[in-house]
This record gives C-alpha cells, sequence and structure tokens, in this order.
C-alpha cells in the first residue's frame, strides 16, 4: 500500500486550516481516511478562543481515532461522536451557539474487507473509482441549491442558511449534524480508489472547467496529488474570475486527498487526489 498526504494554504501568510489522514490497523485489515476543510473565521472570532487549526486538529484526530477504535459504528455515529468529544474540550471557555463557531466540512471514509463506507459533509467531495474504471462522485450538493441571491453577505448566509433546515451544513458544535451528511456503502470489490477533495481542490472541474472527476483522478494517478496542485493554481490564474463564493474560503484550501483504495485484487499503488490530500489501496 502507498499513501501520499499533500496540503498547501491558500495563502502562504496564513495557516493551513484544513486537516488530512490516513489511518492503517496494525493487523493489516482495512483503513481509513479523513478529510476535514476548515472554515475561515469572522474577523471578531465568531466567540471561540481557538483557531479553526486548533478545531480541524481536534475533530480531525478524534475521527481518525474512532473510524479504526469503532469498526461496527458507522460514519454517522463516528462523526456524532468526534464532534461532542471536540465540543466538550471547549464548551467551558467559548460560545458554541455563535453561528460561526470553528466548523468544518468533512469526508471520512472507511473500508474493510467488505465494505467500504463513506460518508461526505457540505462542499468537500469523495470520488470512488470502481474496478471498471468509472469514476462516481459522492457529494452533499446542497450550497449548489441555494440561489445565489441567498449568498449576498456573510449576515446573511450566517442567519438564515448556515447549518439551518434549507440551508446547508458544517461539523461545528453540534452532534446532530452528522443525520445530515450524504452516506454510502459499497461492496469492497467493487472500489478500486478513493480521492478526498476539499473545494479548493474541486475547482479545477468545477469552476475552471479543466475536466471531468475521471479526469482528475487520472491527473492524481500520473502527477501525483502535487501535480493537481499545481494544476489548480495555473487554472486559477487562467480563470481570475471563477471564485468562489462569498460563504466558501476565498483561497484554494489544500487538496484533500482521502486514501485511493485498490480493490482486493490492487491493481497498481493508489495516490491522492485535491489540495490537501492522501491516497492509500486498502489491502
Amino acid at each position: 500500500m502507498r499513501t501520499e498526504l499533500v496540503s498547501e494554504p491558500g495563502d502562504p501568510g496564513r495557516p493551513n486550516e484544513d486537516f488530512a489522514s490516513v489511518a492503517l490497523p496494525a493487523s493489516g485489515q482495512g483503513g481509513a481516511l479523513v478529510v476535514l476543510d476548515g472554515v475561515t473565521p469572522p474577523s471578531d472570532g465568531g466567540g471561540c478562543l481557538h483557531s479553526v487549526p486548533w478545531f480541524t486538529a481536534r475533530l480531525g484526530g478524534a475521527l481518525t481515532e474512532l473510524t479504526v477504535s469503532l469498526p461496527d459504528v458507522p460514519p454517522p455515529g463516528l462523526l456524532s461522536r468526534g464532534i461532542a468529544r471536540t465540543a466538550e474540550s471547549h464548551v467551558s471557555t467559548c460560545d458554541l451557539s455563535h453561528p460561526r463557531t470553528p466548523q468544518a466540512t468533512v469526508v471520512l471514509a472507511r473500508w474493510s474487507p467488505d465494505s467500504v463506507d463513506c460518508l461526505v459533509l457540505s462542499d468537500s467531495v469523495l470520488l470512488v473509482e470502481s474496478t471498471d474504471g468509472r469514476v462516481t462522485a459522492v457529494r452533499d450538493d446542497r450550497l449548489d441549491r441555494l440561489p445565489r441571491s441567498a449568498l449576498s453577505s456573510h449576515t446573511v448566509v450566517d442567519t438564515t442558511l448556515r447549518n439551518k433546515e434549507g440551508g446547508f451544513f458544517t461539523a461545528a458544535a453540534d452532534p446532530a449534524v452528522s443525520s445530515r451528511a450524504v452516506t454510502a456503502s459499497l461492496p469492497r470489490d467493487r472500489v478500486r480508489a478513493l480521492t478526498a477533495l476539499t473545494d479548493g481542490a474541486t475547482r479545477w472541474v468545477e469552476r475552471f472547467g479543466e475536466g471531468d472527476w475521471a479526469d482528475c483522478v487520472a491527473v492524481i494517478r500520473e502527477e501525483g496529488a502535487r501535480g493537481l496542485v499545481r494544476r489548480h493554481r495555473a487554472g486559477g490564474w487562467r480563470h481570475p474570475r471563477r471564485g468562489p463564493r462569498l460563504l466558501l474560503d476565498p483561497e484554494p484550501s489544500p487538496i484533500g486527498e482521502g486514501g485511493r483504495v485498490a480493490g482486493r485484487r490492487p491493481r497498481g499503488p493508489a495516490r491522492p487526489g485535491g489540495l490537501s490530500g492522501g491516497r492509500c489501496p486498502p489491502r
């Protein structure tokens, strides 16, 4: 099994707010990947004493441990426990009811010899490559369904859409949000690879139009995760007006590459794809 993780901040002058990990049990049976894209906080800190990198490290670390230590708990249950554990660590010092309390998008996948279980919350994407070469995107498309007029300002978004019915959901301080995640479960022997991408990485497809999801996976396979980062940067210069929506981090957050997972008969080493990432074929 080969694993590659790449993470680069959109602005060298700002801290990296993303998290990416791949966990491989010592038994060699199965594994897990976690990718979080931290939401840039408001200027007033969002009622929290802690930074977004602190939050994503806490939540990402909890999810990485839980996916391996609790193999019988479904992904929504893991996300609920991870959010609750993280909230408990700062509820006594911070206002977790603030709409911009530290939060993140989530991609989580766990594989065993029998199945691959996936979860996506908000606008990060998990690409599933099947053994016949087809690539399917597991997406939470709530943001795509919102009219641009609804995204007129941060105030409007925070008061009417963020973590609200009819809007969109992120992992913040409420464990119940886990029930809003998009999930999928697939037979292990039908999955060749997984690639998790933050919205910074998906722009190469969704905003710049440089290729489709299958092309994205092909770039990562041939050039590695950094190859997609380089192409993303180039695409941003060629399409300067195709910026992200107001409520998203305006910078190309690191590529989130989840593990590339080979089938029971791996056809080759797995590689990552996205702006923060990792790729690994489960044994």
